[in-house]
């Protein structure tokens, strides 16, 4: 017979399963009644048609999507499984009249946070980056040379990088032409002081860099001196000696070379994509290593007519004043102009409009027309140099950049349409002009007034994509992913190609370093460096996974142009990728860089972590080609936690 106590527990357990059961099933009743209430449709009196709701439209029946993947579709907000980007809310058109046009309701706008602004004229301002190199100014060498012949009897500069003063005696020598044609200087002067022939004999000394003090000096004696002093004609630094003590030199023979260091030229290398920002006249500020958190200034003074076909760059001379003698020819600079761009690739300065400058010399500004205080030239307006007047008409049309959509010879915005009755935006293709900073100067398409999207054109793009409505990417329409004929996303709105190799942050951090040397082995042409770096990556990442799959790919390349495409680009791609969609995560400051030539109709994109552009795609051959399109700054705090 059962024993009671054990009879009496299992009745316990079995009221208690009841108890639960019960408990369960009144709470489903209970939130099916409420879910029936709160979603299903219901009517609104005195009305013949059927209303949802607005609270029907919830999160639970909202579709996300991938901007890049648009063939993903998930109930519930989360990451892209191809690409791991955030997933973006599924926006339904209700506008079928224009192809190219986009309708939601203001709560899906407000969801997929659409923000725009209006295009107006403003003269759009870049920061252009140099570097270069201070070197004497060219004219403000002095060679002293002799001008008969002599003899070196004392030497009192007898060092280079001495600095002498104007008049300073530099040595004593004898001559016995020079005692000569001081006794015809005061023969001449004794007979007839304002004679043909003694101007004449006091015109051969001068001409024989003998100083007026000097000759009126021998006047004042009335003696030839048979011992005469070398003086320097200018003050500067010693940079050549070319004499010794007790040296016979011949006329013409160079004996030194004295450069005024108080001012100097700063030689920077400019790119071609730069050209246009650059002008004669405009400032530049420059730091070099020898004065930290200290800045100078100069003025372009010379803008080279040919560029260099090696390092595709062109010299751009600027005029610097040295008066206290803390620059030194040779140093390493690091320049900044910034430029303000008007209509037709000019440039507008404030402080040079209606101004009138010295072609020769651009430190001599004035306020009317006149002469260089330096050469004597004609001043000439500063808009014959290549800057405007004030005027608004001037100004360019621009756009934000993050307004543009872009995929390589194609520029698509989205405007939005002025008194719809619901949120409605339609695509333009436009045509652009050069890119300032954050913005874009717009040569067509677009009016005053125009309000664009500026945030969120990428999601309005893709729910076209998704309805085979012509879209960015599809200018023709058709190919929705409901007949299985979405194509590949070769280019997106940031240059960024979507692929099936997902770098995750972990991974991004692990191999950056590598990345970064790998980069280098490329722009060098080194094929054995880059495969020692691949194998280096190889041990980091394993041997299994879609990114060791890419660099075993890498690694059997056998040409560097074949490591280099499409695989490097795949790998460039996947790391800008991961590191753009989490900003600071990464404690190194680095740079997307874009060269437009790789592939002839759109560029490819890399990653560097210096300003220094080096081109990894072609290498020696065209090593400077490219420009820098983003700055990722490194977070400074980041302690290493792993997301």
């Amino acid at each position: 017979m059962p024993n009671p106590s054990t009879l009496y527990k299992k009745y316990i357990m079995k009221t208690k399963s009841l108890s639960i059961l019960i408990s369960s099933i009144t709470i489903a009743l209970i939130m099916g009644v409420l879910a029936g209430r709160y979603l299903l449709p219901h009517k609104v009196k005195g009305s013949g048609e059927d209303h949802a709701h607005p609270e029907s439209e919830s999160v639970s029946s909202q579709t996300w999507t991938c901007s890049m993947h648009p063939q993903i579709q998930q109930p519930e907000p989360g990451d892209c499984p191809i690409c791991g980007m955030d997933l973006i809310p599924l926006m339904e058109s209700s506008n079928n009249e224009e192809p190219r046009s986009f309708s939601m309701s203001e709560s899906s706008r407000a969801l997929a946070d659409i923000q725009t602004s209006v295009v107006e004229r403003r003269y759009p301002e870049a920061s252009i980056r140099l570097v270069g190199k201070l070197e004497y100014d060219e004219t403000r060498v002095k060679s002293l040379t002799a001008r008969f012949p002599a003899r070196i009897d004392d030497l009192y500069v007898n060092f280079k990088g001495i600095q002498v003063n104007p008049g300073e005696h530099l040595g004593l020598i004898y001559s016995p032409d020079l005692l000569t044609a001081q006794r015809e200087l005061l023969t001449a002067y004794r007979n007839a002081p304002d004679s043909s022939i003694a101007r004449a004999a006091r015109q051969k000394l001068e001409l024989w860099d003998l100083l007026p003090e000097q000759v009126e000096e021998i006047l004042k004696t009335g003696e030839a001196r048979d011992h005469f002093e070398l003086k320097a004609p200018i003050g500067g630094v010693v940079t050549s000696l070319n004499v010794s003590e007790g040296d016979y030199i011949k006329t013409g023979q160079q004996l030194f070379k004295i450069v005024d260091l108080s001012r100097l030229w700063l030689i920077l290398d400019a790119y071609e994509s730069d050209l246009g920002w650059l002008h004669y006249g405009q400032t530049v500020e420059f730091s070099v290593e020898a004065h930290p958190g200290e800045s100078f200034k100069g003025t372009i003074s010379f803008i080279e007519p040919e560029l260099n076909p090696k390092t595709r760059t062109v010299r751009i001379r600027v005029n610097v004043d040295n008066s206290s003698g803390r620059l030194k020819p040779g140093m390493f600079a690091r320049g900044i102009v910034n430029a303000q761009l008007a209509m037709g690739g000019k440039v507008f300065v404030p402080e040079l409009s209606g101004k009138w400058i010295s072609p020769m010399h651009p430190e001599i500004i004035k306020d009317h027309p006149g002469t260089c205080d330096v050469c004597g030239m004609d001043l000439v307006p500063a808009e014959e140099l290549g800057f405007v007047k004030e005027s608004t008409s001037e100004a360019p049309l621009v756009v934000p950049s993050s307004a543009v959509l872009r995929t390589g010879k194609r520029a698509v915005v989205y405007l939005e349409k002025p008194d719809s009755e619901s949120p409605t935006y339609t695509g333009r293709e436009i045509t652009l002009g050069p890119r300032a900073g954050d913005y874009y100067i717009v040569n067509e398409g677009l009016d005053v007034g125009d309000r664009i999207v500026t945030h969120g054109a990428f999601k309005i793009d893709s729910a076209l994509q998704i309805q085979a409505k012509p879209s960015m990417m599809n200018p023709e329409g058709g190919g929705s992913i409901n007949s299985h004929n979405h194509r590949a996303q070769d280019d997106m709105a940031t240059n960024i190609k979507a692929t099936a190799v997902a770098v995750s942050l972990i991974e991004a951090r692990q191999i950056l370093n590598s990345y970064l040397k790998l980069h280098m082995d490329l722009a060098n042409d080194d094929l054995n460096s880059a495969k020692a770096t691949l194998k280096n990556m190889m041990e980091i990442t394993g041997h299994d996974g879609p990114l060791p799959d890419l660099i075993h790919e890498m690694l059997n390349a056998d040409s560097l142009d074949g490591l280099r495409k499409p695989h490097f680009e795949t790998l460039s791609d996947a790391l800008i990728l991961t590191i753009k969609n989490n900003l600071g995560a990464v404690s190194t400051t680095l740079y997307i860089m874009h060269c437009p030539m790789v592939y002839g109709d759109h560029g490819a994109d890399w990653l560097q972590d210096s300003e220094d552009l080096l081109n990894p795609y072609f290498g020696d051959m065209m090593l400077r080609c490219g420009e820098m399109k983003e700055k990722l700054a490194a977070n400074l705090n980041h302690g290493g936690h792993e997301h």
